[in-house]
């Protein structure tokens, strides 16, 4: 499936996050785990009157058994069926494969995430640049991180190890990689946190803000206290603008379901209408709970005008 005509709320993440950055705010991107809890994403940030951002990686198309165009053609579909109006974001999230992000980009994906965070920096810039390029010239943007942030349940990255961001690198990286955005690691992690606690380097993040012009990602928001989050947020010249939201998600639908693991797409498709019907109403409360509490200030939809 390749989308070439875009409802016109449909937007790139540099549009989304220019605004957020300027206004001091953050938009919440919120990774769904199954293709129909994309719909109640969407609802809540319709109903918040919120900027928002949907998103899937690597590692979850493995884990799930969510496949890319269709998980593109159930974004656009809630878009256009429900007069979905706010400002909207389809992003694919930590990837490191090159041939995975084309396709996201082919299937209509109108933001896409390298990650070679791994990787020696050289490396790192090398790999970047390259889908940089790409994707530019076709008219998507692109996150990229620097640093590594950790995991407690390696579903969205391999590794657990965590190396914090330096500011001055951050400004080579992104003056020699043209990104869009840049994932920062500056104490949260992804997944649980079953041992340390959430603890945002503030002035840290000062510092890369500081050193670069590009808008800033916080990964690991769930677990992560709002108030903490705020303070990433409303930091001058703007702090963190793109906050990702998983974990939490997932959680509450497990609970819903009555469940002690995760759930395939193909379990998904098994489940009765009046059972999905029952998460997806879970999720958009979590959803919209996000948003009123940290997230967003206020009618962000309003600074799109």
């Amino acid at each position: 499936m390749k989308v070439d005509l875009k409802p016109s709320n449909v937007s790139s993440l540099s549009k989304v996050l220019a605004v957020a950055m300027q206004n001091q705010f953050a938009v919440g991107a919120f990774t769904p785990r199954a293709t129909k809890m994309i719909t109640p994403i969407l609802r809540a940030a319709q109903e918040k009157k919120s900027a928002i951002i949907v998103q899937t990686s690597e590692r979850e198309q493995e884990r799930y058994g969510i496949n890319l165009a269709e998980f593109s053609r159930e974004f656009y579909r809630v878009i256009q069926e429900e007069n979905i109006t706010i400002p909207a974001v389809l992003h694919l999230d930590h990837t490191k494969d090159f041939n995975v992000i084309a396709e996201a980009i082919e299937v209509g994906f109108t933001s896409v995430m390298i990650d070679a965070s791994e990787q020696p920096f050289k490396k790192n810039v090398e790999k970047t640049k390259k889908v940089v390029e790409y994707a530019h010239s076709r008219g998507v943007t692109v996150e990229a991180e620097l640093g590594k942030i950790g995991t407690t349940d390696f579903i969205e990255t391999d590794f657990d190890e965590e190396l914090f961001t330096e500011p001055e690198e951050a400004k080579r990286f992104v003056e020699e990689t043209g990104i869009d955005a840049l994932a920062v690691s500056v104490g949260t992690s992804h997944g649980v946190y079953l041992v340390k606690n959430p603890k945002i380097d503030i002035e840290r993040l000062m510092e890369i803000r500081a050193w670069t012009s590009v808008p800033l990602v916080l990964h690991g928001g769930s677990g992560t206290p709002s108030e903490m989050i705020r303070n990433a947020i409303q930091i001058p010249d703007g702090g963190i603008s793109k906050v990702n939201i998983a974990t939490d998600l997932e959680h509450k639908m497990i609970k819903t379901l009555n469940r002690e693991t995760y759930v395939t797409e193909k379990e998904w498709s098994e489940l009765p209408a009046e059972t999905i019907a029952l998460v997806q109403n879970a999720v958009r409360n979590v959803v919209k709970e996000k948003i009123e509490n940290f997230l967003i200030s206020s009618d962000s939809a309003s600074y799109y005008v």
